[in-house]
């Protein structure tokens, strides 16, 4: 969940220049998207890019789900022959979740705007994602699920929502469930965004800049060792003016709380490992601040799962510390 240090972070390109480079933006329109709560999301549109092409027998489809909003923009800018996933050969679709600020979200929607927008689960935003890809793409099966963080949370949903639509899946720095370190962390940064007053209660009229919440985010993002060897004493005031520094291409408040709201409710359920039927790497980072390997991990071994465990001190950073690694590893699997 790279939140507003995605920027940074996305091989060091500004918003501006990865809109411009990335593959034209599409969209799907769903209408009213019916939640699992029993409300409605009306007028829903996801968004999606795709690279690559379709080969004939429709058997090199690989989806690629973004982190916490995270958007397809910016998550093309992390694939590619030197990026997480190598493009070549396969038609990637990157999918806009629901309430990335792309695809229908509290901050754009029309008729249900900010608080008024439903609370959504993880399991919501797959079912959208299934429609987008069955009904509105015409793929009744796809060769794989890749997704990063938030985006491999809902991959760990895939599998078990849909067993059978994908041959591989890649988790990426996700998990099934939340651990009690997990609630702690994300009930902390609702509890910042809350108790900040330009959040107003979420009825703001200008994007709250945050700044508690973003310095949390900050010293979870990666690990003491790794902040402490490129990050001098004397450089703290520096480093954290320019985490909560005001950004006009920050994630919507809104878009943000609602996204962790899906986060901190999933849980894919204890009978989940017996419905798996995709190969599955699983790949996490031993020291992540931010998702707690422990579950992801413990689910490999009831599905017999290959996993990757990054054993830098980058933590949940190791999406850019450890991309090779990472790239290799999924080069394997699809293959």
């Amino acid at each position: 969940m790279f939140s507003r240090i995605a920027p940074a972070l996305v091989l060091a390109l500004p918003l501006a220049a990865i809109a411009a480079d990335a593959p034209p933006q599409q969209f799907a329109d769903l209408g009213d998207v019916h939640l699992e709560s029993g409300a409605v999301i009306k007028d829903c549109k996801l968004g999606y890019r795709t690279i690559g092409t379709l080969n004939a027998a429709r058997s090199n489809a690989v989806v690629f789900l973004p982190w916490h909003t995270g958007t397809s923009a910016e998550a093309v800018e992390l694939l590619g022959p030197k990026g997480l996933l190598n493009t070549a050969g396969h038609y990637v679709i990157v999918i806009d979740a629901i309430g990335n600020g792309v695809a229908c979200s509290p901050s754009n929607s029309a008729t249900q705007h900010g608080t008024a927008f439903p609370v959504f689960t993880v399991r919501d935003m797959v079912e959208s994602e299934f429609r987008l890809l069955n009904d509105k793409l015409g793929l009744k099966h796809v060769h794989a699920i890749v997704g990063y963080s938030m985006g491999a949370t809902q991959t760990f949903q895939w599998m078990v929502s849909h067993p059978g639509y994908m041959d591989v899946a890649v988790p990426i720095a996700g998990t099934p469930r939340q651990t009690s370190y997990d609630l702690l962390f994300w009930r902390t940064e609702e509890a910042a965004m809350l108790a900040d007053p330009e959040y107003a209660n979420g009825e703001y009229k200008q994007n709250p800049r945050l700044p508690l919440y973003h310095q949390i985010f900050a010293t979870h993002f990666d690990t003491p060792a790794y902040r402490n060897a490129r990050t001098k004493p004397a450089e703290v005031e520096k480093f954290i003016a320019k985490t909560v520094e005001p950004d006009p291409d920050a994630a919507d408040a809104n878009d943000m709380r609602w996204q962790i709201r899906a986060f901190l409710a999933q849980d894919i359920g204890d009978d989940a490992a017996g419905k798996v039927k995709a190969k599955v790497h699983i790949i996490n980072p031993r020291q992540d601040l931010i998702v707690n390997p422990e579950p992801a991990l413990a689910f490999a071994r009831k599905v017999r799962a290959t996993t990757t465990v990054l054993e830098g001190d980058c933590g949940h950073s190791a999406v850019v510390c450890a991309t090779g690694q990472i790239r290799a590893a999924v080069d394997r699997a699809l293959k």
